[in-house]
């Protein structure tokens, strides 16, 4: 159990202590799949362009990013930006980086998202025939071009998630050691060499010489890494905890009471889901299909939501989330998503027809970040409405679950979920159920998914792009690649000791406007 540390908390003051778990990995931008890490990436780093609160884009390091077609970029940088070492952030310092996540041998888990890069398929192939992909080039210090595949207006949108952040020239020489002591270009940088304590803390103060519009308004933040979501809350209310951004089930009910004036419950671009691999026992094929949805209809998410979130969540209707333009409720399938425990059965016994079922069904989760009751109801869901064995499977730590699920050698189902990279339908989509996506843990695979999704990316008319997403998640929905089970609401709370708390549209505080009285 960590709890925060007390020293410098008080009021007077200039460090900001916020929640956070352990990154899975190190601090790489296109190696960090999973907000933990993410969260400190996008405070130390500085990309092309950023999000505001409302989900907006605005030019950050860019200058400007043009097109005459959609498909052929050219990108100014704004002249001066560095880096915490003092060396210039330059055209090839985003090239580089990019390069080095689509290459196929560095193995970098957000490869996928430079797949409409012209040149990825040739570096990201399992024995790459290019070094650099054909579609980036470096003009000079200030200027490089950019060619897609296809057209795709949507894509500068895409550019201030982590995954596009430049590297230093430093980073190269090892990358490993880069990632335990990041030097970036945001508005933080780390304290000192021994910034990172795993599992305990990450200390970062602002950077003076950053440039742009997230200038921080504190001293700097201390993420604290909790291994238990009620412990945080403690602190939060004995002020030794800054700002936490999600709230312990047996906290719902009473945090607003608790922390007076000092909460948020807002729509995010979030949803939380479970993967259910079909390389596992019973989920291959025809008879894999039909026991996952099976279980989909096994599951009261109505009842869930209602008494164990206090409605701060939403039953999900699809694979994306209410917060991001384009979701509807209404999509040809999304029944599969409501509570029918007749159906759910029937289609159980047609599966077992295949094949009778045998084992348990297990869902892992992560114990550090307060998902054991919601695992516990619905694995009774799942029991009650099919009569077989269903359990949850706890792992200590989120970095413990998500390094067997990146490897693929978990053998159970497992919690998975999505907060959105840049504020579109098609993030959700692609990273996790395209062929090779990023975070497509259950190793999907649907060549009419993957046709629809890309052919949706690159229609110039807004209707028809729409309707062809909303085809591909037809398919998902009755795929179940993943079993959607609801939309969370950013909901938490912040001490006494601090104002200005803003809370982004993917349900992340905004760290840097927050001021420490």
């Amino acid at each position: 159990m960590l709890a925060a540390c007390t020293s410098g908390t008080t009021s007077g003051t200039g460090i900001v202590y916020a929640w956070s778990g352990e990154p899975q990995n190190p601090l790489i931008p296109t190696d960090t799949s999973e907000n933990t890490g993410g969260r400190v990436l996008d405070a130390l780093f500085a990309g092309l362009v950023y999000y505001t609160a409302d989900g907006s884009t605005e030019n950050e390091v860019a200058e400007s990013i043009e097109t005459s077609d959609g498909q052929h970029y050219t990108v100014t940088l704004e002249d001066g930006w560095t880096f915490t070492d003092g060396t210039p952030v330059t055209a090839k310092s985003f090239v580089d980086a990019w390069n080095y996540g689509a290459l196929s041998t560095n193995a970098q888990l957000q490869s996928s998202f430079f797949d409409p890069i012209a040149g990825y398929d040739e570096v990201a192939a399992a024995n790459p025939t290019a070094q650099t992909m054909s579609g980036l080039s470096v003009v000079d210090d200030r200027t490089f071009t950019i060619t897609l595949k296809q057209p795709e207006s949507a894509f500068p949108k895409r550019l201030g998630f982590a995954a596009y952040y430049p590297l230093p020239q430093s980073a190269y020489a090892d990358m490993a050691a880069f990632g335990q002591h990041p030097i970036g270009n945001g508005p933080y940088q780390l304290a000192n060499d021994d910034a990172w304590q795993h599992n305990v803390r990450i200390d970062l103060v602002t950077n003076p010489g950053y440039r742009g519009n997230r200038a921080a308004q504190n001293e700097g933040v201390t993420f604290v890494l909790y291994s238990n979501l009620d412990t945080a809350y403690t602190d939060l209310l004995s002020n030794n905890l800054d700002v936490l951004d999600g709230v312990p089930s047996s906290a719902l009910d009473i945090y607003e009471k608790d922390l007076p004036g000092r909460t948020v419950n807002q729509p995010s671009a979030t949803i939380e889901t479970f993967t259910i691999p079909e390389r596992l026992p019973h989920f291959g094929g025809e008879e894999g299909r039909l026991r996952r949805q099976a279980i989909s209809l096994a599951i009261d998410r109505q009842q869930i939501t209602e008494r164990l979130f206090a409605s701060t969540r939403t039953p999900a209707r699809d694979f994306t989330s209410p917060a991001v333009e384009g979701w509807t409720p209404d999509l040809p399938g999304s029944d599969v998503l409501d509570f029918a425990a007749d159906r759910a059965r029937a289609l159980w016994a047609q599966a077992d027809q295949i094949a009778p079922w045998s084992g348990t069904f297990q869902l892992a989760y992560n114990s550090d970040g307060g998902h054991q009751d919601w695992v516990d109801a619905v694995s009774n869901s799942i029991r009650n409405t099919l009569g077989i064995d269903a359990r949850g499977a706890p792992y200590p730590t989120f970095a413990q679950l998500r390094t067997e699920v990146t490897e693929r050698t978990i053998q159970t189902a497992f919690r998975s979920g999505w907060q959105a990279d840049y504020p579109q339908q098609y993030g959700f989509l692609a990273q996790n159920f395209q062929t090779g996506g990023s975070s497509n843990d259950g190793g999907y695979s649907n060549p009419e998914f993957d046709r629809l999704l890309r052919a949706s990316a690159g229609a110039t008319d807004p209707v028809e792009s729409q309707q062809l997403i909303d085809r591909a998640q037809e398919i998902l929905l009755r795929d179940l690649p993943a079993v959607p089970n609801w939309n969370r609401n950013a909901t938490g709370g912040w001490s006494e000791y601090v104002t200005n708390v803003q809370i982004g549209w993917d349900g992340v505080p905004l760290y840097y406007l927050i001021e420490k009285k």
